[in-house]
């Protein structure tokens, strides 16, 4: 068992007790994880970038008299902040939602404020919003993407699933604690927000009038992507300057909404590169 440093008392739970049912109800209702203001976090890279990034963590469950990794009693033993609970292994497995030989350590981190703010914009603004997304994997793949391709934030706006749901927050690999998410519930806070900045608005669409690979993605631009079976809403389809489609071949017409979001990334990226670097070459030849 790992040894917790002295001034940090550790709490045991061996029994499904009133907080261990609280936790657990938080793998699967999206109220209580708002009304605690808290979510489970699973996985050793998920845990250890929200513990890297600061992000507020209330408590770390590890497995009682389980011999554990390196990693996860370093962790134990560092200044992270949060209680220590030494769990029975059975309990701890069902929160890791792991089979009990696999499960060691689960951390529970507090809801950050959704607010607009979190997101930076500045001149090379890339943004991404997701308009009323059903499946939580496919907002944790777009954050995943987003990050990797240099965007700023996301934006999940509508009755939507919830950006922390466990399989979100799997999916997103720890990108969530990297790349400010939030959630809005209606497009006027976002037109509030966009006010004054100059973001060109361009949706995602099978039908959209420009190639993605003809248009224009250098600039300050926020991109929107639809619901999984039904795309954009009108309300949003009305707020795009512009509207974009991937040119594909074969049989398929259209691609999983998280996979057709990292394309148009990888191209937004791919044109900022060549972009700079062409800037660059002008600045030496001046």
């Amino acid at each position: 068992m790992p040894q917790v440093p002295q001034t940090r008392r550790t709490h045991r739970i061996t029994t499904r007790n009133a907080r261990f049912q609280q936790w657990q109800a938080l793998l699967t209702n999206r109220s209580k994880r708002q009304r605690a203001g808290e979510f489970l976090v699973q996985g050793v890279r998920p845990i250890t970038l929200a513990v890297e990034g600061g992000w507020p963590i209330s408590a770390l469950l590890y497995a009682e008299g389980r011999r554990l990794s390196d990693w996860a009693r370093a962790l134990l033993d560092s200044p992270a902040p949060g209680e220590r609970i030494a769990m029975a292994p059975g309990l701890l497995a069902e929160l890791s939602e792991r089979t009990e030989g696999d499960a060691e350590l689960v951390a529970v981190a507090r809801l950050p404020e959704d607010d607009l703010s979190r997101i930076p914009v500045g001149p090379a603004f890339l943004g991404v919003l997701f308009d009323r997304p059903t499946s939580p994997g496919n907002i944790g793949t777009l954050i995943r993407s987003a990050d990797a391709f240099g965007a700023d934030g996301l934006i999940v706006t509508g009755h939507a699933a919830d950006v922390y749901d466990p399989k979100s927050v799997r999916a997103s690999t720890g990108s969530l604690f990297s790349l400010p998410a939030v959630r809005v519930p209606s497009p006027r806070q976002v037109d509030d927000w966009l006010s004054g900045h100059g973001i060109t608005v361009i949706g995602t669409d099978e039908h959209g009038d420009t190639a993605l690979f003809d248009a224009d993605l250098t600039g300050p631009v926020l991109l929107l992507i639809g619901n999984e079976t039904t795309g954009l809403s009108t309300t949003w389809r009305q707020r795009c300057d512009h509207t974009v489609h991937i040119p594909m071949h074969g049989t398929a017409s259209s691609l999983n909404a998280a996979n057709a979001a990292t394309a148009v990334l990888y191209e937004a990226a791919r044109q900022r590169l060549l972009a700079g670097r062409g800037q660059a070459v002008a600045g030496a030849d001046g």
